[in-house]
C-alpha cells in the first residue's frame, strides 16, 4: 500500500517553514493523543503517523532526502519494520508540544525515560494581591503585610515524627523516592518511574507521626511579612519573596510569596505606561482668550500657561512629570488634555453675555475647519 505524502499527512506545502510544520504537527497530536482517544484505533495510527512525517519534516537532511527521493529516501532511516517510536529523534520537540497539554509525562512512557524527578518536600507559593494607590507607586513604598501560612512544626521540629529515631529510610524504594513499573502499552513494554506508594515521594517513612501536625512537619500561623516596591511599579507587577512561602513538608524548604501590585483607581490622573494623563476642564473663555492655571501632578501643583485660542482635546505635555521608571532612570511625562466645559445653568447676565456674543460670532462657525471635526472625532472615537 502506498503511503500518504508526509506534506498530505501534516497538511502543510512542500515550501512550508520549519515554523509552519511544527505548527501543524502540534495541532495533530493534540487531536489524535491517545488519552484523547482512549481505545481508538484510527486515532492512534494518525497519532504515530504524525509523528512520522514530522520527524522527516523537521530534520534538514531527511527533508531534503525526502523531497528528492521520497519515501525511499528515508527508508533507511527506519529500519525494515518502518518507523517505530524509537526512531523518534526530536525528544524535546516531542516533551515542548505535547509536555504542557499531558503533564510531561508522555515523553517518558513512551520510551521508557525518567520524567519526574523525586517528589519535591518543597513549600507551596502563595500570592497576595496588593492594592497601592498611584503615588505609593510613584514614590515607592515599603508593606508589612499579614499571611497565613505553613510554618516548620513546634512540637517536632518539623521532622514529623514524635520521636526522631522513629524516621527510617523507606523500604519500598530505599530513600529514592520512587519506583519503576514495568508495564505494557500501545508501544509496546515500557518501564514507568512513579511515585513510590509507601512514602508518597518523601524518601523516609514514620513510625509514630506527631500528634501536632499529623506527621506533616508544619502548621498553619498568620505571620507579617515585609515587602519593599520599587519605584515606578505597575499594575500586574508582582515581588518574590524567596523562602517567604509555606514551610516544606518534614523540614523542606520553604516556598516563596509572590506579591502581586493591584493598583488602586486615582480621582484625576489615568497611568498609561509611565505617562500620566488629567483631563483639564477649561471654560469659554479661558480656552478663548488664555489664562494661567494651576495643575495637580504626582509631586505637587505646577502652572500651566494656557495659550488664547486653545481648541478642544489640546494636550499639553510636563515632561518629566509621570511615572518614574522602573528598574532604571528617568521619568514618563504628564498629559494635560483639554476639555471646554460647558455651564447648564446661566445666570441672566450670563445668558445676554452669550447672547451678544453670538451676535458677535454669527457666520463664523467651524463648518469648514476640518482640524476642529478631527479632533471631536478622535476624542469621541478615539485616534
Amino acid at each position: 500500500m502506498n503511503k500518504q505524502d508526509y506534506y498530505d499527512t501534516l497538511g502543510v506545502a512542500r515550501s512550508a517553514s520549519e515554523d509552519e510544520i511544527k505548527k501543524a504537527y502540534r495541532k495533530l497530536a493534540m487531536r489524535y493523543h491517545p488519552d484523547r482517544n482512549p481505545d481508538d484505533k484510527a486515532a492512534e495510527d494518525k497519532f504515530k503517523t504524525a509523528a512520522e512525517a514530522y520527524e522527516v519534516l523537521s530534520d534538514p537532511d531527511k527533508r531534503t532526502r525526502y523531497d528528492r527521493f521520497g519515501h525511499q529516501g528515508v527508508a533507511s532511516d527506519f529500519g525494515s519494520g518502518g518507523f517505530q517510536w524509537t526512531d523518534f529523534s526530536h525528544a524535546g520537540d516531542f516533551e515542548d508540544i505535547l509536555g504542557n497539554l499531558f503533564g510531561g509525562g508522555i515523553f517518558g512512557d513512551l520510551f521508557g525515560g525518567r520524567t519526574r524527578g523525586r517528589a519535591s518536600n518543597r513549600g507551596e507559593d502563595l500570592r497576595v494581591n496588593l492594592k497601592l494607590t498611584l503615588e505609593e507607586l510613584a514614590q515607592g513604598v515599603s508593606k508589612t503585610i499579614r499571611i497565613k501560612r505553613y510554618v516548620p512544626c513546634d512540637s517536632c521540629e518539623g521532622v514529623g515524627a514524635a520521636d526522631r529515631d522513629g524516621v527510617r529510610t523507606c523500604p519500598t524504594c530505599h530513600g529514592q523516592g520512587q519506583v519503576q513499573q514495568r508495564a505494557n502499552s500501545l508501544f509496546g513494554v515500557v518501564m514507568n518511574v512513579t511515585t513510590c506508594p509507601s512514602c508518597q515521594g518523601q524518601g523516609k517513612t514514620i513510625d509514630r507521626p506527631c500528634s501536632a501536625c499529623e506527621g506533616q512537619g508544619r502548621q498553619v500561623k498568620t505571620v507579617t511579612v515585609k515587602v519593599d516596591i520599587p519605584t515606578g511599579a505597575g499594575d500586574g507587577n508582582y515581588m518574590r519573596l524567596q523562602g517567604q512561602g509555606h514551610a516544606g513538608i518534614r523540614g523542606g524548604p520553604a516556598g516563596d510569596v509572590l506579591v502581586v501590585i493591584e493598583q488602586e483607581h486615582h480621582e484625576f490622573f489615568e497611568r498609561q505606561d509611565d505617562d500620566v494623563i488629567y483631563v483639564m476642564p477649561l471654560s469659554f473663555s479661558q480656552a478663548a482668550l488664555g489664562d494661567q492655571v494651576e495643575v495637580p501632578t504626582l509631586s505637587g501643583k505646577v502652572r500651566l500657561t494656557i495659550p488664547p485660542g486653545t481648541q478642544f482635546g489640546k494636550v499639553f505635555r510636563l515632561r518629566g512629570k509621570g511615572m518614574p521608571h522602573l528598574n532604571g532612570y528617568g521619568q514618563g511625562d504628564q498629559l494635560v488634555k483639554v476639555i471646554v466645559w460647558t455651564p447648564t445653568e446661566l445666570t441672566g447676565q450670563e445668558k445676554e453675555l452669550y447672547q451678544e456674543l453670538s451676535r458677535l460670532n454669527s457666520g463664523k462657525t467651524p463648518e469648514n475647519d476640518r482640524g476642529f471635526f478631527n479632533r471631536i472625532r478622535d476624542e469621541l472615537f478615539g485616534d
